[in-house]
Order: structure tokens, then C-alpha cells, then sequence
């Protein structure tokens, strides 16, 4: 089987669902290929028991840590990609995050476009993924040319009163961008129901702003010439006789090869799987994989240096959406700490099967219940720092393999002291409580939380791998659209500005591909080969 086609975009998430719908109604013939299938949407979508503790929606595949260790990585295969279980805390990058920065660990480095650059993507993308935020409250917060294109989503009263005693202790909280289908003036009006199953679910509902809902599902239902491919595994890609460009796209689906050729490829797998489809499709012109003259493909692996918190209240929390608030009094510095610290939000509301899947087994369910019901649950992410040695590569059977050290733990660990200090002034107990308890958790290297850098861009081939429109410098049709192209990873969520970057690179294409966007002209969508 070969059809061609004008752009063949290789994965559904964050970047190539919304670079679908950004290409969609340029009349081009796009397909779009997805490894996975439709998530199912079953009562199991809400059960805590069922995706945390069983795994039910976690592939099977394994890979391995720097000492060959295999582990199950937290990686989701459905249309939509990983953006069917995230939280939707869509931040911009702050405007400093686009520069050098000095770090406790080593130097982030500049970008080579400048958060300007970026700034009409963003509020494109704040508008597709429908955020909800409140320009001005974060003191950090880079300049905006509109205001956030929805109201804030408010805070149940138990997070009200956490703000209040933020603000007493002299910092300033300030309403998280959530990207969700909610219109609180009109609960008709939108699809969430402000349930305690967002973060880490997939929503039932479609409530969830993720890129299936907001951009496949829609660009397939306008456009009579984007076709989607599900249960394909891109193999490999095959070069032309002289090497500069990609002719052939090979597929596994269901057992069975396939083929598809394009004008235009663009890889968007996700950190890790793009920068191995390039590994694994190494030739005799590109040895070293493709796109990779610089040997930097898979290099400079970054995942923020994560941690949850879990905070036990004087009294019960009866919060259901939790995920509401955010602190960046530490994200550039204390005033112990001339260097950057991080970021801290909510995390969504646990429950005893949240939290006996990361529990020690011996740790008794009556405890469990009475700290599910009083927690108060943070997200606490400082920035990771890109290092040549943090590397994905694969081996002579194709596996993949994530060499993983972090540099930069102090900072993490004095953000930590910031918030455990907080505990007693913000109504939680500050007396010490069993250590199965999770009081704090590092996030493993299986967590894959917020990965990037491993496909960076710049401006000198000699150390990148994509141009500033996130083509490949060795090759003339090759693109890269998802967070490998980071060439640092700051300390707020990744997706947005993964979002914003298919945006600016949609629009590269289309003036590559000479298409006009005629969001009239819609049809018959083309079948799902499902």
C-alpha cells in the first residue's frame, strides 16, 4: 500500500494535532498517523483504581535507564497523544526563559528566537485550547498582547483559603491557565463538569481542552482532504539516492507493512520517540540517524525535575477541582537564593488509590483514607538543564534506551524547604507524619513528565539538529513539531509552547506549500482507517 501526499504528520498530540488543524483547511492533502487508537470511553476513564494503580491505559512497551534496567515508561498511545492525561496547565514560558540564564546546576541557554517571536502563537493557541487565566496576577507573567481569552476558573473555598494564607505570607498566588470547556456564569454552556478526574484522566466528558477534541476531531469534520491513520507505527523513514530528503514513510499496522510517501514529513512523537524514529532510520548517507550530522539527536534529553507534595489539612478538603492555583514567588529567586528556584501549582485532588499506587505496601488503608481526605496536593517542577550525556539512543534491536542524570537538585530541594515551610502558616500540620505517607515524591525518570530537548533548533547545524523553522538542516522536507525542539526547558508545563511552536511552524508551511486557509471551504471528511 503507497498513496502520496502533500504532509504526512507523524503523531496526534500537543504539536501534530494542532499542526493538523492549523494545515487542515489549506485544501492540501495532509495524513495523519497515529500508533494508538481512539482512547475508549468507558466508566474506566474516572477510576483511579483502574488508571493508577492497574495502568489500565499505559502501553506495555519497556525501556531502559543508563545501566540497562528495563522500566515501563508513562507513555499513552491514543489519538490526542499524552494530551488525553495531562493537566492542562497551559503557561508561556516566561520572556527571561527565552534567555541565558545562570543556574545553581550549569546555564540554561538562550533561544534562538525570542519570546516576541513567539507571543502571537501563544494567544493563538490560549484561544484553540480555550484558557482560562487572569492576566496580571502572576508576578512573572510575560507581556501579553490581548488578555487571556477566558475568566479565570475560581477557586472551591478550601483553595480560596489557601490563596488568602499565601497572600498573608506575603506572596502572590495567582489562578493557574487551564485549558477546559467550562463556563461557570452558564454550567450549560460548557462540557466539564468540575469533577475531582482531570488530572491524569481522560475526561469523559471531553471537558478536557486536549488535541484530540480541540483539533483532530474538528479538522476531520471539516475537511474533506486530512485523512487519519490510526494503529500505525512509523518504522522508519527512507531517503532519497542523495539523502536530502525523505521519500518513503515505512508503517507497521496491526502486523502489517505499509508505506506512504509526502511532499513534506513532519515528525511529532514526543521527545523521546522522535528523536528514536530519527536514531532508527539511519542509512548509509546518515549514518548517525537522520538529521543528525551534529550528533546531537537524542542529546540534551531534558524532563523537568519534578516533585508532588502532598500537604495534610487541619480539617477535611472537600476541593473536587483542585487544580486552580499557582505560586512563582521562587521561580527566578528567594531571598536566600540569587538563582532561579521553580514553580508550584496544584496537582488534582487524591484519593487512597492515588495514593496506595505510589504507597509502600504495608502502608494501611485507614491511614491512607484519613490523608487522601485532609490533602492538599502541590506540583512543584524546577527547571532541568540540557547535557549532552542525557541522551536517548536505541540499540541493534531498535529498543530504546534513556540515560537520565539531573544537574541542578538544589534548587528543587530549597524549593521544597520554601513550601514545607509554609505548612504550619498555610493550615497544615508541620509535625512529621510516617514516611510511607508521601509527604513528597520525586517523579521517576519513568514519569516522562514534561520531556523536550532532544531534536533542538538553532541556527548553527554544527549543534542542532532543525533550522528556526524546525526543519531538519540536513534534509529539505524533514520537520520536527513537538517539545524536542526545546533547546531549554524553563520551569512551567511544556504544552503550550509546543502548541504555539506547530502554530508558527503551520504557518512556515503554508507559504512553503503556497496554501491559502479557507476556513469555508469544508466538506465530507475523509474516512478514519481505524
Amino acid at each position: 500500500m503507497s498513496e502520496h501526499y502533500d504532509v504526512i504528520i507523524i503523531g496526534t498530540g500537543a504539536g501534530g494535532g494542532t499542526l493538523a488543524h492549523k494545515l487542515a483547511p489549506s485544501g492540501k492533502r495532509i495524513l495523519l498517523l497515529e500508533r494508538g487508537g481512539y482512547l475508549p470511553r468507558e466508566p474506566e476513564n474516572w477510576s483511579s483504581r483502574e488508571v493508577f494503580r492497574k495502568e489500565r491505559y499505559l502501553s506495555d512497551e519497556l525501556w531502559y535507564d543508563k545501566d540497562g534496567n528495563p522500566y515501563k515508561p508513562h507513555q499513552q498511545y491514543f489519538v490526542g497523544g499524552n494530551t488525553k492525561f495531562y493537566g492542562a496547565i497551559l503557561f508561556r514560558l516566561r520572556e527571561r526563559d527565552f534567555e541565558t540564564v545562570e543556574h545553581y546546576g550549569g546555564i540554561s541557554p538562550a533561544w534562538p528566537i525570542s519570546y516576541d517571536e513567539m507571543e502571537p502563537y501563544y494567544a493563538e493557541a490560549e484561544r484553540l485550547y480555550l484558557v482560562h487565566s487572569q492576566a496580571g496576577e502572576d508576578p512573572t507573567e510575560p507581556w501579553r498582547s490581548s488578555p487571556f481569552p477566558y475568566p479565570a476558573v475560581s477557586h472551591e473555598p478550601r483553595i480560596q483559603q489557601l490563596a488568602d494564607d499565601f497572600e498573608r505570607t506575603g506572596h502572590h498566588p495567582f489562578h493557574l491557565p487551564v485549558g477546559i470547556d467550562l463556563n461557570e456564569s452558564d454550567p450549560e454552556a460548557g462540557r466539564c463538569v468540575r469533577c475531582d478526574r482531570f488530572d491524569g484522566f481522560p475526561c469523559l466528558t471531553d471537558g478536557k481542552a486536549d488535541a484530540h477534541v480541540r483539533c483532530v476531531r474538528p479538522a476531520l469534520a471539516a475537511s474533506n482532504n486530512l485523512k487519519l491513520v490510526t494503529h500505525a507505527k512509523v518504522e522508519r523513514l527512507e531517503t532519497d539516492r542523495s539523502g536530502r530528503s525523505v521519500t518513503t514513510v515505512h508503517v507497521n499496522r496491526r502486523g502489517a507493512p505499509e508505506t506512504y510517501t509526502a511532499d513534506i514529513v513532519v515528525v511529532s512523537c514526543g521527545a523521546t520517540n522522535s528523536a528514536a524514529l530519527l536514531l532508527r532510520s539511519a542509512d548509509d548517507r546518515h549514518p548517525r540517524g537522520l538529521a543528525n550530522s551534529s550528533d546531537v539527536v537524542g542529546r540534551h534529553y531534558m524532563s523537568h525535575i519534578n516533585s508532588g507534595v502532598i500537604a495534610i489539612s487541619q480539617q477535611p478538603n472537600t476541593t473536587k477541582f483542585q487544580k486552580t492555583l499557582g505560586i512563582n514567588d521562587y521561580y527566578w529567586g528567594a531571598e536566600d537564593s540569587e538563582l532561579p528556584l521553580g514553580h508550584i501549582q496544584m496537582l488534582a485532588k487524591s484519593d487512597k488509590d492515588i495514593l496506595r499506587a505510589g504507597a509502600p505496601w504495608f502502608a494501611p488503608n485507614l491511614a491512607l483514607d484519613y490523608i487522601a481526605k485532609h490533602a492538599i496536593d502541590f506540583w512543584m517542577t524546577t527547571e532541568d538543564l540540557p547535557h549532552p550525556a542525557n541522551r536517548v539512543t536505541v540499540d541493534r534491536q531498535g529498543r530504546i534506551h534513556v540515560a537520565k542524570t539531573y544537574h541542578n537538585l538544589e534548587p528543587h530541594k530549597r524549593l521544597l524547604a520554601k513550601l514545607k515551610a509554609l505548612m504550619g502558616p498555610l493550615g497544615c500540620h508541620d509535625a512529621a507524619i510516617p514516611s510511607w505517607s508521601i509527604l513528597d515524591q520525586r517523579i521517576p525518570l519513568a514519569g516522562n513528565a514534561h520531556q523536550c530537548g532532544t531534536v533542538r533548533f538553532g541556527t548553527d547545524p554544527s549543534s542542532s539538529a532543525l533550522d528556526l523553522s524546525c526543519r531538519a538542516h540536513d534534509l529539505d522536507n524533514l520537520y520536527v513539531v513537538d517539545t524536542s525542539f526545546f533547546p531549554s526547558s524553563g520551569a512551567v508545563n511544556p504544552a503550550l509552547t509546543a502548541m504555539a511552536n506547530a502554530l508558527r511552524v503551520g504557518d512556515h508551511l503554508l507559504e512553503r506549500l503556497d496554501a491559502h486557509v479557507d476556513a469555508a471551504a469544508h466538506a465530507e471528511p475523509m474516512e478514519v482507517l481505524s
